[in-house]
């Protein structure tokens, strides 16, 4: 198996992304999979014509990206991409794209098709902190969550992809009262355990991912 791990440059004035650093930390080989890593620009459409044209290229079987979520404090494995583009800042090119479509031919939302439980099982079971989340945003980070599994519709069928979402790292919030962060050390350790569940896991595990609001 190969696995595609993208993770995006830094943004919104931060001066390090822990996305990818934590994916440039990677293993190259995780409980027997392959692991091949990406940098990608956070820039809408640039962000997944560089994820398009690494698949066209390695032919990975998992498409799973990594992003930033400043203020979340554990890791997060996203359930579902919508199909709309309302970028609250403007991304590293200056594009701020206001309630446009994300794929003009694109239904209006596609759930992921990794085990997103299994996943946040195999987290927690290292004693890390993991939760499913239903929203991606709608800003670069669901961009990319919906506009790959669009490829992988359209395009690359048979392929599986996925979208996780990671805290700032200590040195983020020095000037951020309140704000939860995470080490390098302990995101790269939560990472492996949610590839380990994808290598492990065709199927997902049957447990509450839910949430009341």
């Amino acid at each position: 198996m190969k696995i595609l791990v993208t993770g995006f440059d830094p943004f919104g004035g931060e001066p390090v992304n822990p996305a990818i650093e934590s994916v440039k930390r990677l293993p190259e080989i995780i409980n027997g999979a392959q692991i091949i890593t990406l940098e990608i620009p956070t820039v809408v459409k640039k962000s997944l014509a560089k994820i398009e044209e690494a698949v066209a290229k390695h032919n990975p079987d998992v498409i799973l990206s990594v992003g930033q979520a400043g203020g979340r404090p554990d890791i997060i494995v996203e359930r579902i991409g919508i199909n709309v583009d309302d970028c609250r800042i403007p991304d590293n090119e200056g594009n701020q794209p206001i309630d446009e479509p994300v794929c003009e031919d694109g239904p209006a939302a596609y759930f992921v098709n990794l085990p997103i439980k299994a996943m946040v099982a195999n987290i927690r079971a290292g004693n890390i902190p993991a939760s499913i989340s239903n929203t991606a945003g709608t800003f670069i980070c669901n961009h990319v969550t919906y506009g790959v599994q669009h490829l992988v519709q359209t395009k690359f069928p048979g392929k599986r992809s996925g979208f996780i979402h990671i805290p700032f790292l200590p040195e983020q919030v020095i000037d951020k009262n309140g704000i939860p962060s995470m080490s390098l050390d302990v995101i790269v350790e939560g990472l492996v355990y949610a590839i380990e569940a994808i290598v492990d896991n065709d199927t997902d595990i049957k447990m509450t991912g839910g949430t009341t609001h």
